[in-house]
């Protein structure tokens, strides 16, 4: 019986403290924290500082690999395809899609619309008349 009572006494000491009481004040608690944010900056300063190294290493590797191997950035193909695409493209045969003069290509919905006229006739009777209405 009597253990049970002393678990009792000890929690309620912690429980004044979650239900908002006093708390004991430490006196080097302020310089206590401002210690451990000053040492959670240097930590996050110096991760940031090892994957900057991590990168540039990886980029190093990247660009042997592409002098190797002919290959070009990201960066670099994109500014070739833009400059390729502003050239004026006349007789190509790989021109892009807003160069089509107007009128050419443009007979998607008449096709449609023989491709339904086409299976409407396959049709039986009844239906031809729901879809026609």
């Amino acid at each position: 019986d009597q253990p049970s009572v002393l678990l009792c006494a000890g929690a309620t000491k912690d429980m004044g403290k979650m239900l908002g009481g006093e708390e004991e004040k430490d006196p080097d608690a302020q310089k206590k924290e401002e210690e451990r944010q000053e040492a959670l900056r240097q930590q996050e300063e110096e991760r940031k500082a090892k994957h900057a190294r991590m990168e540039a290493e990886r980029e190093k590797v990247r660009q042997q690999i592409r002098d190797k191997y002919g290959l070009k950035k990201k960066e670099e193909k994109e500014a070739e395809e833009k400059a390729a695409l502003e050239q004026p493209c006349e007789g190509s045969l790989t021109r892009p899609k807003k160069a089509i003069p107007a009128g050419c290509g443009d007979e998607e919905e008449e096709e449609e619309e023989s491709i339904l006229d086409t299976v409407l006739k396959y049709l039986p009777g009844p239906l031809q008349d729901m879809f026609k209405k």
